[in-house]
């Protein structure tokens, strides 16, 4: 199968469910995974005389959303009926905007990553529209389910130019489109749970044209695995199909995970197949100066701006991505951070001791034992030298354990770092004398043998030995290696 004389172009459609405490346009609360059809009121079931109100809160989320995406927000806007032939709304049309979106262009930075420069991903729009139900098809029987729980929950899709190359890149994008809602605190963004989910535009070209080739839509991909895998099989369908000297016919595929291929729904709809039209029952959405400038005076630091204070702090790419990833594990380092202490140092506290115990016991950094204070408490403990890294584990593990402070911890079990140098010197001469054949290899030349010197010294005081101060006693107390 001949790949590299074709060129890959992706462009994702992504639909972000808002958390507001209500639906797009009723009073009707939602929570993930209530028993089906208990979410829902009159105004979800379609009941005669029943008029949608929008949520204000919804369009004060998405105007956040178009600031952070540097989009061009139209203050006025419409809501139009997308009218439907499936089971999932009882109205039978859906509440979206079509020809006039509150959200114009913008783009997302996807991140560099190995061996992947920085990408610019334009956006085309950005609009408003109301989620539908749930409908579960039972295997091997001629029914289906329908949950309306999720009908009527505030969406906003976000549809990118087809700028990606890639599945990888298009995963990377999907990443970095979920941080941004994340930290502006929109969106739980959870693709397991469908709050973050995406349609994928699939099509192929001979590499070096301009024109595009036929797209196909890969509908409901809910994990960055599915995402990649549905995408790299699908360009391996169209691949065979073009290689062959066939053509690709624009349809909606599914992307079956048992099989890794990717399957024909349905022929593609066009906008005409939906009808759409203004709805009667809404006036224009109307977005003024002040309304933009107040929720822009809200806005948090973004992930780019937070990856770049990082970087110039000197941490690795790697703990960066780390961090950034998780809105509340950066908040967690920044308020450690803020009371003073390396902030390498305290990073590596952070991702390697604090995140393998919060893994293992299957905690959020919310949740977290450790607080900052006491996180900047400990690592003060061995920047001050007061504590040896060795110790300043066992230390860590019982305060995460236990629920008190390192100077707790170290006035109940007399943790204390050994640094008299007198004392020292006395350690370090009886572990010499005890070991003169060792003293005779190192003599000798077999100077690798230093570190057993060291461990002798931190065994008779039972990791209390200041490390550094070891060293420099054996420094001045062995024989000078012979060359």
């Amino acid at each position: 199968m001949n790949t590299s004389r074709w060129e890959t172009v992706i462009g994702l459609e992504v639909h972000c469910q808002l958390k507001t405490k209500s639906k797009l346009f009723s009073a009707c609360g939602f929570v993930f995974g209530a028993e089906p059809n208990t979410q829902t009121d009159p105004y979800t079931w379609a009941h005669p005389g029943t008029l949608p109100v929008p949520n204000r809160e919804a369009v004060r989320f998405a105007i956040r959303l178009a600031l952070a995406t540097s989009s061009d927000i139209q203050q006025r806007s419409r809501f139009a009926r997308k009218h439907y032939f499936y089971p999932d709304l009882p109205k039978g049309y859906q509440i979206t905007q079509s020809d006039h979106p509150y959200c114009l262009g913008g783009h997302v930075v996807i991140p560099p990553g190995v061996r992947r420069p920085a990408k610019t991903v334009r956006l085309v729009r950005i609009h408003i529209e109301e989620d539908a139900g749930k409908n579960t098809h039972l295997a091997g029987k001629d029914i289906s389910l329908v949950d309306y729980n999720r009908a009527g929950v505030p969406l906003l899709e976000i549809v990118s130019e087809p700028d990606i190359r890639s599945a990888q890149e298009a995963s990377a994008y999907m990443r970095e489109l979920r941080a941004i809602v994340r930290y502006l605190a929109i969106s739980h963004a959870n693709m397991e749970e469908g709050t973050l989910r995406c349609d994928a535009n699939v099509s192929l070209r001979v590499r070096g044209t301009q024109a595009y080739g036929t797209r196909c839509e890969i509908k409901n991909l809910n994990s960055f695995k599915f995402l990649e895998a549905a995408i790299n099989a699908e360009v391996r369908r169209q691949t065979a199909l073009l290689d062959d000297g066939g053509s690709v016919v624009q349809c909606t595929m599914s992307y079956d995970t048992m099989k890794d291929c990717t399957r024909v729904m349905r022929t593609k709809e066009e906008a005409a197949d939906y009808r759409y039209f203004p709805d009667p029952d809404l006036p224009p959405l109307n977005i003024d100066n002040a309304w933009i400038a107040d929720e822009r005076s809200r806005l948090p630091e973004l992930p780019a701006a937070r990856r770049k204070r990082y970087a110039a702090m000197g941490l690795r790419d790697y703990d960066v991505d780390v961090l950034v990833g998780d809105p509340a594990l950066a908040t967690f380092f920044d308020r450690t951070i803020a009371l003073g202490g390396d902030a390498k140092k305290v990073c590596n506290w952070i991702t390697v001791e604090l995140l393998a115990r919060l893994k293992a016991d299957r905690k959020r950094i919310e949740r977290s034992p450790v607080s900052p204070a006491r996180m900047h408490e400990l690592v003060a403990l061995v920047e001050s030298g007061t504590i040896s890294g060795r110790v300043a584990k066992e230390l860590f593990d019982k305060i995460y354990r236990e629920d008190l402070t390192p100077s707790e911890v170290m006035a109940r079990d007399g943790y204390q770092q050994m640094s008299d140098p007198n004392l020292l010197e006395e350690l370090v001469t009886k572990v010499l004398a005890n070991h003169p054949g060792q003293v005779e290899q190192y003599r000798r030349g077999k100077t690798k043998i230093r570190g057993f010197f060291v461990g002798q010294v931190m065994k008779r005081s039972e990791g209390q030995a200041n490390p550094g101060m070891v060293n420099q006693l054996l420094d001045a107390l062995l024989p000078k290696p012979e060359n």
